[in-house]
């Protein structure tokens, strides 16, 4: 599959699956109040599939414009509704069963992010621990003395496993501190404590990779030039490369590690290289030709071969982190909390100008990520879909008319009122969210061209 498609796939699956138990929130909220439901559709416009189905003749749709979906119900506001019917009408509802059938959605949302991560934790993921590799140079890790090989054992006295972990507290902690305490291991058992200043990251308005701002960098172990797997009818096959060839140079350019092979292959698409590699003691001299592949918007170079077994070394740098059934679902459910707490919160600081609206991300980003996290593997494809659902779920219980939060807005007034907003307001607030909402898609869609037109 060429990874245009790869990435269409991977984003479609994604938005299919949020859209369609979003709405199925709506939906059995809907059937448990009661309320005759009269179309469920994923997407918007005209109906692509139609099937009806169910006791009320309910119609299940997939519609041509595909971002989004929603749940009709009978309501006297838009049709007539027949007498018979009428305790069967959304609008005759009390107000607590309409606020009930309109956070269902979000909070479906919110359950499956809580579903993934129990099902990853209980089953267990390999994740990369939280071992640093040489910090860039004049960057706050480099300014706190972090030194490649050095494991980072607690972030503000918190104890962190992975990699993942410790990238999530230094975001938790940037968004309110200036300086942060991290407590280090090296090779040689020597604990130390390194005070991290994390304050550029909110001058930068949280624009770009946090990490990658403050010197940080996984770290890699150095690996023998040493061929390991050579892929059937591959170019490395071709040039007569083997399992087992040690290279030694390539264009006269000496070669000391595996990274060094990937580096100048990867810059090398289409264009042939002369190699020299000992194999059996004796000095060989071949050609290569990389094959130009597209990599997120860039060609590079691929020979189809990999490096000589390192399980030992994959095995120093990797960590399999389960739970049982009870605790993985705690800590499921303390992740989506944070996730979305965190998530209102940089809302909270776009809305104020301290984080950049460059941050907001359209429908062309998100599927650029979806695809990323496929070809890292499920467990990566699942976090992903569970953090896009954790934001799908924060933003629509926003109190943005049009979306469920102003829904809810309207009945919370309702409430202390003691009877329903007037159309007219409900009017003017329709307008006000529409508004808001096309601001927000047109700021995604221009960060998306910028990213697309700018980006590396």
């Amino acid at each position: 599959m060429s990874g245009f498609f790869y990435y269409l796939t991977a984003f479609a699956l994604v938005l299919g699956i949020l859209v369609v138990i979003h709405e199925f929130g709506h939906y059995l909220a809907a059937r448990w109040a009661g309320v005759k439901v009269l179309r469920f559709s994923v997407g918007f416009g005209r109906p692509i599939w139609l099937r009806r189905w169910g006791e009320d003749g309910t119609e299940w749709v997939i519609a041509a414009f595909p971002l989004g979906g929603y749940v009709k119900m009978l309501d006297e506001r838009e049709g007539e509704v027949a007498a018979k019917e009428l305790h069967r009408s959304f609008n005759r509802q009390p107000v607590r069963w309409r606020m009930v059938i309109v956070a269902a959605g979000p909070a479906a949302n919110f359950a499956l992010a809580v579903l993934i991560y129990w099902g990853l934790f209980w089953h267990g993921t390999e994740e990369f621990k939280p071992i640093l590799g040489n910090s860039a140079i004049a960057s706050p890790a480099a300014a706190a003395g972090l030194q490649d090989g050095e494991q980072v054992l607690r972030v503000g006295g918190e104890k962190v496993q992975t990699w993942q972990e410790m990238r999530w507290l230094l975001l938790q902690r940037a968004a309110e501190q200036d300086q942060i305490d991290l407590e280090v291991i090296n090779a040689a058992n020597e604990i130390a404590i390194r005070r991290l200043d994390v304050s550029s990251v909110r001058r930068s308005g949280w624009q770009g990779d946090a990490l990658e701002q403050l010197g940080f960098a996984l770290y890699h172990p150095r690996l023998p030039p040493v061929l390991g797997k050579v892929n059937v009818n591959s170019a490395a096959e071709a040039a007569g490369l083997r399992s087992g060839d040690e290279i030694l140079s390539i264009d006269e350019q000496a070669i000391d590690s595996w990274a060094k092979v990937v580096r100048v292959v990867r810059q090398s698409p289409a264009k042939t290289l002369r190699i020299e590699v000992l194999r059996d003691g004796a000095h060989l001299e071949m050609s290569v030709t990389p094959v130009a592949v597209d990599e997120r918007g860039s060609t590079i170079g691929r020979i189809g071969a990999a490096a000589s077994d390192h399980s030992q070394a994959r095995a120093a740098l990797m960590i399999t982190v389960s739970y049982g059934p009870w605790p993985a679902f705690q800590k499921a459910v303390g992740e989506t909390w944070d996730k979305s707490v965190f998530t209102l919160l940089m809302i909270g600081k776009m809305v104020t100008g301290e984080v950049s609206w460059r941050n907001i991300s359209g429908p062309v980003t998100i599927a650029d990520y979806a695809g990323q996290s496929a070809r890292l593997g499920m467990d990566y494809y699942l976090k992903f879909l569970a953090l896009v659902s954790i934001s799908l779920g924060v933003l629509n219980l926003l109190p943005i008319p049009i979306l469920d939060g102003g829904h809810l807005l309207y009945y919370l007034v309702e409430i202390i009122k003691r009877g329903p907003v007037s159309e007219r307001a409900m009017e003017i607030g329709q307008q006000i969210g529409l508004t808001l909402l096309i601001m927000l898609m047109a700021f995604a869609f221009y960060n998306d061209i910028n990213r697309l037109l700018f980006s590396g």
